[in-house]
């Protein structure tokens, strides 16, 4: 089987989608990225292979992507993150029609993105100068909180009573109020039904810059909390479209876009 392949080389994880011709995914992974970009991504490619009984010669064109992408000489070509989830979303959502609005947690950034009605990129907002919003402020709740990030969902969905008010913006200091919370007696669902909020709040904020569209879609680790998920809608005021697989998604725009160039070059060769 002749296959298309994108990496998604993120702070944190390690995407990987496999496409045939007709653009079905046909196989994914995601690992952790770990402090050896090149060699952990390249471990994960093969281990993917192996298990799909891949070749590396069926490989017609790589493309990588991410915080990462540079490191990665082995690709064909390197592409934005921007430009890769926006068509990742566009090509993830064409059952429900055509998205506008993209939003994208990753490990540490916090990405907006609007497309126009061809599916490309009009405009973006990102925030990445702090980890208040993103994966990482996830984690640190889940550490505090001595749970596991899979459990803030159903926590979220379990809080009797009020929910906690989390005012800080950074993540260090949000750490010590959440602790400061704890001492106080505030339950751990509280807590974490405040934080999805406190995020929520700065997704809206950062959305709004670009416009809210009807269609958003939503992607990254986090869009599998279910808990984050009632807090943004709620805030926005809008339902959220979240794929299947949300964490692969710029992943998967990388195959396509690597799809894509391999035929122009045919084209031209």
């Amino acid at each position: 089987m002749k296959v298309y392949a994108g990496i998604d080389i993120g702070s944190t994880s390690i995407k990987i989608v496999l496409i045939d011709e007709s653009e079905n995914i046909v196989a994914h992974s995601t690992n952790p990225t770990g402090a050896s970009f090149h060699k952990n991504s390249m471990d994960a490619f093969q281990s993917l292979l192996e298990r799909e009984n891949i070749q590396k010669a069926d490989i017609l064109y790589l493309a990588s992507t991410g915080y990462g992408r540079k490191l990665l000489k082995e690709a064909d070509e390197t592409i934005s993150e921007i430009t890769a989830n926006a068509v990742g979303a566009k090509k993830s959502a064409e059952k429900i029609g055509t998205v506008k609005t993209v939003i994208n947690i990753g490990g540490q950034d916090l990405k907006g993105i609007s497309l126009d009605e061809e599916g490309n990129c009009g405009n973006f907002v990102m925030n990445d100068k702090c980890a208040a919003g993103t994966g990482r402020f996830l984690e640190m709740t889940a550490r505090t909180l001595e749970t596991s990030v899979d459990k803030l969902g159903e926590l979220h969905f379990n809080l009797k009573g009020v929910p906690a008010s989390i005012n800080s913006t950074c993540t260090v200091f949000a750490e010590s109020e959440i602790i400061s919370l704890l001492a106080n007696g505030h339950s751990h669902e509280g807590i974490v039904v405040g934080v999805h909020y406190s995020i929520a709040k700065r997704i809206a904020r950062l959305i709004k810059r670009i416009g809210v569209e009807d269609i958003i879609f939503f992607d990254g680790g986090p869009a599998m909390n279910k808990g984050l998920v009632e807090a943004v809608e709620n805030e926005l005021m809008r339902e959220l479209y979240i794929p299947d697989v949300p964490q692969i998604t710029t992943a998967f725009g990388a195959a396509l876009i690597a799809r894509s160039v391999y035929h122009e070059e045919e084209v031209h060769a």
